[in-house]
């Protein structure tokens, strides 16, 4: 080849790289085209091709993918996730060994984890969704995955939710620890169709196998609780807002104690277009990018300005 044939070479299989992760040898290139030689002249213009296509997805290993959830490795949920993710990616379950629901990031500090694992070669851990995806990453796994993903949670978390969510939580300590995370959701509790908020969960995967976000990013995905097919597209949204909660509902024991369960979410209060509430009511996947970031930048000034006086 010539000088410029090298450099278009070159500059055709970095862009390949760039678009895909992690590349296959050239010759497996070239067999997978069903070349008999592995001249870098055919494998250019298979490069050149397919790039124009924007229809390749090329990997030496599978995308590995960390699972957890707050629901706890026994869930419907997990187990649906985990079945089809294992189609197209590595992965591996760390989740919580009981339900863990309204966890939010914490950590267990006042005594030792243990790990185990189940005969479906799910891990399970004493602990919060928060525990169980910081143990994994900061210890139990040997390689860092390239997505970190919790759910199929059963039951909406949008709005105020996610403050309190265990599985918005196993999502953000992916994302702390700088891996693109996604958080997955059922609509409503006691939801029937996992399988289409698994499906959504490998549109996701393949999508960003193609076109990876530049850094890490945290999204919250909720799904309606209906078949694939009557889905409505997908939209990016924003957080909605629910009214205060339901009071709390008090109860006595059989020896006469006062005791206490939390109420019911608040209905929506914001829920208008673009917030997630609006999103879920018309059948549409609602997809929230989020943030650690609890400052509101907006009212630092007011602040400043209130303390002077």
């Amino acid at each position: 080849l010539s000088m410029g044939q090298h450099a278009d070479f070159a500059l055709l299989y970095r862009r390949r790289c760039q678009s895909v992760g992690r590349p296959r040898p050239l010759s497996a290139i070239s067999h997978a085209r069903g070349h008999t030689h592995h001249s870098l002249f055919s494998v250019c213009n298979f490069l050149r091709a397919s790039y124009a296509q924007e229809q390749l997805v090329i990997y030496n290993d599978p995308m590995r993918i960390l699972i957890s959830n707050d629901d706890g490795y026994l869930s419907e949920g997990i187990a649906t996730l985990a079945s089809h993710l294992s189609q197209i990616a590595q992965i591996t379950v760390v989740a919580p060994e009981r339900n863990r629901s309204g966890a939010s990031n914490s950590l267990t500090l006042d005594r030792p984890l243990s790990v185990k694992q189940a005969h479906n070669g799910f891990f399970y851990i004493n602990g919060t969704p928060t525990d169980c995806v910081h143990i994994a990453l900061t210890g139990l796994i040997q390689q860092m995955p390239d997505l970190v993903i919790s759910g199929i949670n059963d039951g909406a978390n949008m709005g105020d939710d996610t403050i309190y969510s265990g599985t918005v939580a196993a999502a953000m300590e992916g994302y702390l620890l700088s891996i693109p995370s996604i958080a997955i959701s059922m609509s409503q509790h006691n939801a029937t169709h996992f399988e289409t908020a698994a499906k959504v969960a490998v549109e996701l995967v393949e999508h960003y196998a193609r076109n990876p976000l530049q850094g890490p990013a945290l999204l919250n995905v909720n799904v309606p609780d209906v078949p694939y097919n009557h889905l409505k597209g997908r939209v990016v949204t924003r957080l909605g807002k629910r009214h205060k909660a339901e009071p709390v509902i008090e109860q006595h024991t059989p020896r006469g104690e006062k005791i206490y369960w939390i109420g019911a979410a608040g209905q929506p209060n914001d829920g208008g277009e673009g917030t997630d509430f609006f999103a879920i009511a018309n059948n549409q996947v609602s997809i929230t990018p989020i943030h650690a970031d609890l400052t509101k930048h907006e009212q630092q000034a007011v602040i400043k300005h209130w303390l002077t006086y």
